[in-house]
């Protein structure tokens, strides 16, 4: 009897647990059945950011990482919890509308991505209007197939609502207070994720997160929707407290610049071009990589590997461009500062006091001009110019353009440079002393008109020869017909118009005087896997070669971001064999060529953030506005906090704490001074004097 009893209670209380499992398992089968709308909407923006990640970074850390999951979870959470205020038969529109809308930050993204190798900023919103510029690069160089897989969520959406309308899902009543029950623990849910989100914080992802500078770190660490919400935040901050923290930069930029001396310290170097011309060449896309190449014994840039044997070229030279492209270069090439944290400084700084190379010179006598045969308001180039200190911009309504001599965005380089020589004859006539910067175009992506480049075959040719003693050319494709190869005939092109630029002014007698400084804005955006058939070739299948191939070289993301090094070099006519014709190999930024060119030319500009490379040599660093750097030793990437050796000295700890607080303080100091109008005298000394009341 009692062995009966016993059974009897174990198996009550198995069948209690059986009941309540079966209760909870038909709870959570209930609650499905009834949000099945809301489960969606979560999925299915989920989904999404993961998809992009998987686009952007690749790896499965990155694009599986749960920490972006749940910070994605939380903010779609969020957002779908206020659904539950609408009744039923309204409730899709909501969340169609809010699925269009991170569905639209993910296409916005995966395309920007592509092209700038970074997330999307709501500051870039105001550069909307060059879109129509350079709308048919947009096109056909970013927007890819992948970017409309992310339309499939709202599809879904679609699909999903036609079904329910048919089950007459809609058709349910449902209380205001039921609603709002629903609302609240909705509510309560994204709220308990959002403390558990906070938990594992570490005091590192905050300071990132604030700053906005490791983009790639926030979206990996915090979630593509959590990041583009701080990003809104970081926006509109520098006009904030452009109002109200004017203070606090002010002392920063006097504690940074105390140290900096009133007059530069000479060298060997010192005032060698005074009283001299000088023509800028602002190379549109130039790379220092493609000066190494060769195509069947043929160089892609003779004309510029000429140059850089003949005058002063320096091997390892680094744009420092952000979102601003072309517009980042000339800033800091003309000013030694670096790029804005948000917006450009071209567009959303252009009312700012500015030191620039230019006003430099005029101080000395020098009449000034730029030269660029595109709309003068593209970049803002006509106000910032003039704000730069320019006497005079030549721009698209002084060149004379016909269909015939267009290429890609507008007059071809060797048409503009042979329009901008006579220009400068006459110049020459009425200046005794003059500077001019002259902006190529044509090797601009994306690198399409490849017709009108002239002869230059990228592909690969061999000659075998046969038992019978004949021999024939063979040519296997190569190059041919990739974005990459393009970019080399167009870059061929660029150099011949170079080579027709110098040996037009030769000519002209406008090199007898005259200081000729070449560099390049940027790299060509192109990918790393395009890099990867130039490297890997296998001529035998006409693919690229497998990884597991011994002869296969591995490129990575370091070896792609060192790769994106431009040309700088600095030649005057019959310099061979003068200590101006040499190969300079220190770590060099575009920063440090107003230092560098001041100390040649006998200007100076205090508030340089950059140094004269012939005081500093080999203990330069190059810092870059996501927070890298790069010095002789090693280059850092802020982003994942690893570094990549470059050459065999010891590197410590210590040393790479205090070059990135060094770079954090300069990338601070360099946005305080732009964003803060800090080199406007008038307003300095407004503010001394308003202290000393």
């Amino acid at each position: 009897m009692k062995n009966i009893k016993n059974g009897f209670r174990k198996w009550k209380k198995n069948f209690i647990k059986y009941m309540k499992r079966v209760r909870k398992e038909h709870l959570i089968y209930e609650y499905m059945k009834n949000n099945v709308l809301f489960l969606t909407f979560v999925i299915v923006c989920v989904l999404e950011s993961t998809v992009l990640r998987f686009f952007c970074m690749h790896s499965l850390e990155n694009f599986l990482s749960w920490k972006a999951i749940l910070g994605d979870l939380i903010v779609v959470v969020f957002a779908g919890s206020f659904g539950y205020l609408f009744k039923p038969k309204n409730r899709f529109y909501y969340y169609f509308g809010f699925n269009a809308f991170f569905t639209a930050i993910c296409i916005i993204n995966s395309v920007y991505y592509t092209f700038y190798t970074s997330f999307a900023s709501i500051s870039m919103l105001s550069l909307t209007q060059y879109i129509g510029d350079v709308g048919d690069a947009v096109v056909e160089n970013v927007l890819q197939p992948k970017d409309l897989l992310y339309l499939i969520g709202p599809l879904v959406l679609l699909v999903l609502h036609v079904r329910l309308k048919k089950k007459k899902y809609y058709k349910k009543v449902e209380l205001k207070g039921e609603r709002r029950r629903k609302t609240f623990k909705t509510l309560g849910a994204s709220g308990a994720l959002l403390v558990i989100f906070l938990f594992t914080l570490s005091s590192l992802d905050v300071s990132r997160f604030l700053k906005q500078w490791n983009k790639e770190y926030i979206v990996m660490r915090f979630g593509i929707y959590i990041y583009q919400a701080n990003d809104v935040v970081t926006s509109i901050q520098p006009k904030i407290n452009s109002m109200f923290g004017y203070d606090k930069a002010r002392k920063r930029f006097y504690e940074y610049f105390e140290m900096v001396p009133e007059n530069p310290n000479k060298n060997e170097y010192t005032d060698l071009f005074e009283g001299k011309n000088v023509v800028v060449i602002h190379a549109e896309s130039m790379m220092t990589n493609a000066m190494d190449l060769t195509f069947n014994e043929k160089e892609v840039t003779p004309n510029l590997n000429r140059l850089a044997r003949e005058g002063m070229f320096f091997s390892n030279f680094y744009s420092q461009v952000s979102v601003g492209t072309s517009s980042d270069s000339e800033l800091t090439y003309n000013t030694s500062l670096m790029p804005t944290k948000s917006g450009t400084a071209f567009v959303s700084y252009s009312d700012r006091s500015y030191i620039g190379i230019p006003d430099l010179l005029k101080e000395k006598g020098y009449y000034t001009f730029s030269m660029h045969a595109n709309n003068a308001d593209f970049w803002n180039r006509r106000a910032m110019h003039n704000k730069l200190g320019y006497d005079k911009f030549y721009s698209k309504v002084d060149y004379e353009i016909s269909k015939e001599n267009v290429i890609g965005l507008g007059l071809s380089d060797k048409e503009f440079f042979k329009q901008s020589i006579e220009k400068m004859e006459k110049i020459n006539e009425e200046h005794e002393k003059w500077y001019g910067l002259l902006i190529m175009l044509s090797n601009h992506t994306p690198f399409s008109d490849v017709d009108k480049y002239g002869e230059f075959p990228v592909d690969m040719k061999e000659t075998i020869t046969h038992e019978d003693g004949t021999t024939e050319e063979v040519v296997y494709p190569y190059m041919e017909g990739t974005k990459l190869g393009n970019y080399f005939k167009s870059l061929h092109y660029a150099d011949e118009a170079l080579g027709d630029l110098i040996q037009g002014m030769d000519e002209k007698g406008l090199l007898e005087n005259t200081v000729v400084v070449i560099y390049g804005d940027h790299d060509a955006r192109l990918s790393r896997r395009d890099y990867n058939r130039l490297y890997n070739y296998d001529k035998e299948t006409n693919d690229i070669l497998e990884e597991e191939n011994e002869n296969y070289k591995e490129y990575d993301s370091y070896q792609y971001e060192l790769g994106r090094k431009v040309p700088f070099i600095i030649w005057i006519k019959n310099s061979v064999g003068t200590k101006i014709n040499q190969k300079n190999e220190n770590v060099m930024g575009m920063y440090d060529i107003v230092p560098t060119l001041g100390n040649m030319f006998g200007f100076y500009n205090r508030y340089a953030l950059g140094h004269d490379i012939f005081e500093i040599k080999e203990n330069n660093i190059v810092v870059f506005p996501n927070g890298n750097w790069v010095n002789n030793k090693l280059y850092y990437n802020a982003q994942k906090a690893s570094y990549y050796p470059l050459s065999e000295e010891e590197i410590t700890e210590e040393e790479i704490t205090n070059h990135t607080e060094y770079t954090n303080q300069l990338l601070d100091v360099s946005n305080d001074i732009i964003v803060f109008d800090l080199l406007n005298e008038d307003k300095r000394k407004a503010m001394e004097m308003i202290e000393e009341k």
